[in-house]
């Protein structure tokens, strides 16, 4: 009996000591972890390439450590040494995984924008659309959502950037070597609203940029006046347009202020699902 005791007591202390080694384990596990981290992100924003003595000292971290863990992540390819200077550098594996952040992105705007859209049209009581820019010149509908009857505006699957709101807001925000790139010479008049002197359209998206709302009066279609916003991804770069679509006769629903504040609200939000985040005032 005292034999079959002691066993059990012996099994029962060396469970609680490998139990206790299995939780410190994985302590040193989530500290490497972190630590690992914590040098992937001093490297943003600018990429600089610095040595693993400075590493040290700005993270307050072991040389040694440091090392350790250079040589880890340059393995895998998320840092890159270079030969000469020995200093450290996001390497390709880094490069990709941001490649695959702005891919899915792109993808999954639709999916992501359509509960955003859904609700937008319910509070103001107007159609709403997400839009794109593409490299074409055209407009490209992403999702959409129709205002309710009796008078409603329905969405066309592209139309040029020159009459549409979401690309002025688009382009507005965009870098000037971009929208130099866009605007080739003068454009098509499709009513007698559209701009066809691209220097007044480029005067317009100054003032676009200044007041953060784009309109379409009647340019794309004399009975529909529009209202836009642009939507950020994480390099605050615009990538898709938010709209608020009304009847020529409602027109004073995209001016007014409340229904303004929820569409910059909303477009903000659909920004922060794609890490964007507001710069600091």
């Amino acid at each position: 009996m005292k034999s079959g005791f002691s066993v059990k007591k012996k099994s029962k202390r060396q469970s609680n000591a490998q139990k206790s080694k299995f939780t410190q384990n994985n302590d040193i596990e989530y500290s490497s972890v972190q630590k690992a981290i914590s040098i992937l992100l001093s490297f943003i924003p600018d990429n600089k390439p610095v040595g693993n003595l400075e590493l040290s000292k700005a993270l307050g971290l072991n040389k040694s450590t440091v090392s350790r863990l250079t040589h880890v992540l340059a393995h895998y390819e998320l840092m890159r040494q270079d030969e000469k200077t020995l200093k450290y550098q996001l390497g390709r594996t880094s490069a990709l995984l941001g490649m695959s952040v702005e891919l899915s992105q792109t993808e999954q705007l639709v999916q992501l924008g359509q509960p955003y859209v859904d609700s937008l049209r319910d509070t103001v009581g107007e159609s709403v659309c997400l839009e794109a820019l593409q490299p074409d010149g055209n407009v490209r509908l992403l999702c959409g959502a129709v205002g309710p009857p009796p008078l409603s505006v329905t969405f066309p699957d592209s139309i040029p950037m020159h009459v549409a709101a979401g690309a002025k807001a688009i382009l507005a925000f965009s870098d000037t070597e971009f929208t130099d790139s866009m605007i080739n010479g003068d454009f098509i008049r499709l009513t007698e609203n559209t701009i066809t002197d691209s220097h007044v359209f480029k005067a317009q998206l100054e003032q676009i940029k200044h007041q953060g709302v784009a309109y379409d009066h009647g340019e794309a279609n004399a009975y529909v006046h529009t209202a836009s916003v642009p939507v950020f991804n994480h390099q605050k770069k615009p990538v898709a347009a938010l709209s608020i679509c009304v009847p020529a006769n409602r027109v004073h629903k995209i001016t007014d202020s409340n229904n303004l504040d929820v569409l910059k609200k909303t477009a903000l939000t659909i920004s922060g699902r794609l890490f964007y985040e507001v710069p600091k005032k």
